[in-house]
C-alpha cells in the first residue's frame, strides 16, 4: 500500500506511546515465588502482567485500527472494490516503495513491542506481539489493494512487510537488543513539479509521494558489536539508499519523458537518540520516537555519476 497509509499507522501507534519502561501499577499482582532456599524465599518475587492495562491497550489499538481501515476503504479507493487480483509491482520505483514497506513494518513492530512492554508481559510475548503487529497492521490494507481495480495485491509488498517485522524480532531475539536500525529522511526535489498529481502538489504531499526525495537508512554503532570499544554508543555509521529522476513508477516511462533514472547510495554518520543518557522520562520518550528519523549530517553520495560529497544531507 502507499507510503501515506504507512505513516498514518505509525502516527496512530506513536500517539499512544509514553515512556517505554516496564511498570508495576496498582493493578499488578505481586506474589512470592516458591524457592528451595528458605533464607531467600521472602526476597524473590514474580511480577504478573497488568492484564487490565493489556486489555485496554489492545482494545484501543483495535478500535483505532478498525476505524482507520473502514475510513480508508470508503475514502482512499476511488473506484468500487471488485474481484481479487494480483499485481507484480516489484520493478516499480526502483524498489523504493518496498523499502518503505520494510521500514514501516519495522517501526510498527518496534512501537507496538515498546507499548506492550509497559504491561509487564514477558520478553518473548512482547517480541511476538510486536512482530505480528508489524504484519497484521498492514495485511488488511494489502488485501484491500487486491480488491481494488486501481492497484492489485502485491506479493513484493507482503514480503517487505514480513521482512521489516523479522528484522526487529530477529535482532532482539539474537542479540537481546536492536543494533541495526532502519531510518528515514526526506528532502524536497524539483521533480514533483513535473507530475504533481503523482509526486505531490503541495509541500505536505511531496514528502509522502516523491520517492526521489526519500532516503532509507540502516544505522548501527560499532559499540554494539564491539562492547569493549571506546567508540561512543550513540554515534552510528549509516548506509542509505535513494533514487533519482523517477517521474513515473516505471523506469521506461520516465525515460520516455526525457529522464534517466538511477540509484543512489549514501555513507553518513548518525546518532542513536535512545543511547543518550538522561533521567527525564519525557526526553527518553521523545528520543525513542525521533529515533525513526535520520539526523541531517555530511554524507558521501555514490551513484553511476560517481562520488559526490554532501556537506549537509537529509
Amino acid at each position: 500500500m502507499r507510503f501515506t497509509l504507512h505513516c498514518l499507522l505509525i502516527c496512530l501507534l506513536a500517539g499512544t506511546m509514553s515512556p517505554v519502561r516496564a511498570q508495576v501499577s496498582p493493578d499488578t499482582v505481586v506474589r512470592d515465588t516458591p524457592v528451595r532456599d528458605a533464607s531467600v524465599r521472602d526476597s524473590v518475587f514474580e511480577v504478573r502482567p497488568n492484564y487490565k492495562l493489556l486489555r485496554g491497550i489492545f482494545a484501543a489499538q483495535s478500535a483505532i485500527y478498525l476505524g482507520t481501515i473502514y475510513g480508508l476503504s470508503k475514502s482512499w479507493y476511488k473506484n468500487p472494490l471488485t474481484r481479487f487480483t494480483i499485481e507484480d509491482d516489484s520493478r516499480e520505483w526502483l524498489q523504493m516503495d518496498k523499502m518503505g514497506h520494510l521500514y514501516t513494518s519495522y517501526q510498527i513492530a518496534r512501537h507496538t513491542a515498546a507499548l506492550y512492554k509497559k504491561t509487564g508481559i514477558s520478553k518473548r510475548q512482547m517480541l511476538v506481539y510486536g512482530a505480528i503487529s508489524g504484519v497484521i497492521f498492514q495485511t488488511p490494507i494489502e488485501i484491500l489493494d487486491g480488491f481494488s481495480p486501481d492497484y492489485g495485491f502485491s506479493p513484493g509488498d507482503m514480503i517487505a512487510n514480513i521482512t521489516g517485522s523479522v528484522l526487529y524480532l530477529g535482532q532482539v531475539a539474537l542479540w537481546d537488543e536492536v543494533r541495526i536500525q532502519p531510518k528515514f529522511s526526506f528532502h524536497y526535489t524539483s521533480l514533483a513539479r513535473v507530475r504533481p498529481e503523482l509526486l505531490g502538489s503541495s509541500w505536505s504531499e511531496r514528502w509522502l509521494k516523491d520517492y526521489n526525495g526519500q532516503t532509507y537508512w540502516l544505522s548501527a554503532s560499532p559499540k554494539s558489536f564491539f562492547k569493549g570499544s571506546a567508540w561512543p554508543a550513540w554515534l552510528c555509521f549509516s548506509v542509505g539508499y535513494g533514487i533519482q529522476n523517477m517521474v513515473s513508477a516505471e523506469s521506461s516511462t520516465s525515460i520516455e519523458k526525457g529522464y534517466k533514472p538511477y540509484r543512489q547510495y549514501y555513507l553518513s554518520l548518525d546518532i542513536d537518540l535512545t543511547k543518550i543518557k538522561t533521567r527525564s522520562k519525557f526526553v527518553k520518550t521523545l528520543g525513542f520516537l525521533a529515533n525513526s528519523l535520520k539526523i541531517p549530517a555530511p554524507a558521501l553520495q555514490i551513484s553511476k555519476k560517481g562520488i559526490d560529497f554532501k556537506p549537509f544531507y537529509f
